[in-house]
C-alpha cells in the first residue's frame, strides 16, 4: 500500500498535465484553424481542472497505478471539434491529429530538461527528480499511444488524412470498435510489446540529448 500511495504523489501532478495540457492544445488548434467551439464552451485554457474527467483522468489511471501493468494511460473531457468550419477538411484534420502526441513531445521534453537542471544541482533521486522522470516517461508513452494507428486514436487520424476517400472511409468505420480493440490488446499483453520498444527507444534518445548528454 505504501509503494502505490507513493507511486501516487510521484505520478499525480505530471499525469493530470499529460492527459489535461495535450487535450487544451488540441483546442487551440482547432481554435487556429477555424473552429471557436473550445473558445465558446470555455476550454481554450490551460487549466487543468477544465479538462479534467472524472473517470479517464482520475480513476482509470490511479486503477494502473495501483496494478502496476509496466504503462499508464487516461484521457481528457474531450473538446468537441467542429471540422466543418476548417479551411481545408483533409489537411487540417491531420493538424488537429497532431496536437495531442506534438503537445506530449513538448511537454516530455520539458520534464527531461527539468530533470536536467536537478541533476546539476545534485538533486538527483529526490522526490521532485522523480516527479521529474515520471513526467518525461509518461508523455512519451502518451505521445506513442496516442500515434496508434487504432480509430478513433490520433495516429488513425493522420493515417485516414493520407488516404483517398474509399479507404479512408471503411478505415474510419472502425471506430466504434477502437476502445474495445485497445482493452483487448492491454488484456493480452499486446498493447506493451508494441508500445514499450517504441516508447524505450525515444526515452533513451531524448534521455541522451538533454539528460546525459
Amino acid at each position: 500500500m505504501d509503494e502505490i500511495i507513493r507511486a501516487i504523489t510521484i505520478y499525480a501532478i505530471p499525469l493530470v498535465l499529460a492527459i489535461t495540457l495535450s487535450e487544451a492544445a488540441r483546442g487551440y488548434v482547432a481554435h487556429r484553424l477555424g473552429d471557436r467551439t473550445a473558445l465558446m464552451l470555455g476550454r481554450l485554457t490551460l487549466n487543468p481542472a477544465r479538462h479534467i474527467d472524472p473517470i479517464g483522468t482520475i480513476l482509470v489511471p490511479l486503477l494502473l497505478i495501483a496494478a502496476n501493468p509496466g504503462f499508464v494511460v487516461g484521457w481528457p473531457k474531450p473538446i468537441p471539434v467542429n471540422e466543418s468550419q476548417f479551411a481545408n477538411p483533409k489537411r487540417d484534420s491531420i493538424l488537429l491529429a497532431l496536437a495531442r502526441p506534438v503537445a506530449n513531445l513538448l511537454m516530455g521534453v520539458l520534464w527531461v530538461i527539468t530533470a536536467r537542471l536537478l541533476l546539476g544541482f545534485g538533486l538527483l533521486d529526490t522526490y521532485w527528480w522523480k516527479v521529474a522522470i515520471a513526467g518525461f516517461t509518461l508523455n512519451i508513452f502518451l505521445m506513442v499511444f496516442n500515434l496508434l494507428p487504432i480509430p478513433p486514436m490520433d495516429g488513425s487520424r493522420i493515417i485516414a488524412g493520407f488516404l483517398p476517400a474509399r479507404w479512408a472511409i471503411p478505415y474510419q468505420r472502425l471506430e466504434p470498435y477502437g476502445f474495445f480493440i485497445v482493452l483487448g490488446l492491454i488484456a493480452f499483453g499486446l498493447l506493451q510489446v508494441v508500445l514499450l520498444p517504441v516508447v524505450s527507444m525515444v526515452i533513451n534518445l531524448l534521455g541522451s540529448l538533454f539528460l546525459f548528454g
